[in-house]
């Protein structure tokens, strides 16, 4: 489990500890913390813009509140802009060397970054039913289309919207508007090639028919 310092109580370290998890939670800094690192905040002679110098200070550590001590560690910035470091705590009953452990909680901002790209491509944080059995409900439902859209970029978009945002897909894409037009033998689709381009739109949708098994060309 990776969690910011909102997590950072001594009956979660007790749950997790108890049920076998591993984890890695950011401890808020305070007085004792700050002297257990005074010793290793001396400020390196040669910093250069851009490339910081970081340090590792591992300890053991016990807050009123905790029922026994626990690991932690420390990880310290040096920016060559900035005149004191950045210091970060980590408590974590994980075994491995403190960069590891850093590296293992730095995965929570990637996590958080897939998770806000869902919340504004898909506004999946409007959970406005009475029951939250029924909220359960609509979000797994809302984490499924976003699963499946992921899924499917890398199978049906072309190579010039492949780094496009589900944001941007579902605004030039999805929710664009379009006036159908029907002839006796066909029906035309007009679109605004604004949003999307014809040869673009017709690249998706050639390859989603080749995704239907034994389907030939549109």
């Amino acid at each position: 489990m990776r969690g910011d310092a909102g997590f950072a109580r001594p009956e979660i370290y007790d749950y997790l500890e108890d049920h076998g998890f591993v984890y890695a939670i950011r401890l808020p800094a305070n007085a004792v913390l700050q002297r257990a690192v005074q010793p290793y905040l001396e400020r390196p002679e040669q910093l250069k813009p851009g490339q910081p110098v970081v340090t590792y200070h591992d300890f053991r550590y016990q807050a009123a509140s905790w029922q026994c001590p626990r690991r932690v560690v420390a990880n310290i910035q040096w920016q060559a802009e900035e005149l004191f470091p950045r210091v970060g705590f980590i408590v974590t009953n994980r075994p491995d060397p403190a960069p590891g452990v850093v590296h293992f909680y730095n995965g929570r901002g990637t996590a958080e970054q897939w998770i806000n790209k869902g919340k504004h491509a898909l506004e999946w944080m409007g959970l406005s039913c009475h029951a939250f059995k029924d909220n359960v409900v609509r979000l797994a439902l809302f984490v499924l289309a976003y699963n499946l859209a992921n899924f499917l970029r890398p199978l049906v978009l072309p190579r010039e919207m492949a780094q496009w945002s589900l944001t941007t897909l579902r605004e030039r894409l999805v929710k664009i508007g379009a006036k159908v037009v029907h002839h006796a033998r066909h029906v035309v689709f007009q679109m605004a090639e604004v949003a999307l381009s014809k040869q673009l739109f017709e690249q998706i949708l050639e390859r989603i028919w080749a995704l239907v098994p034994g389907a030939g060309r549109l």
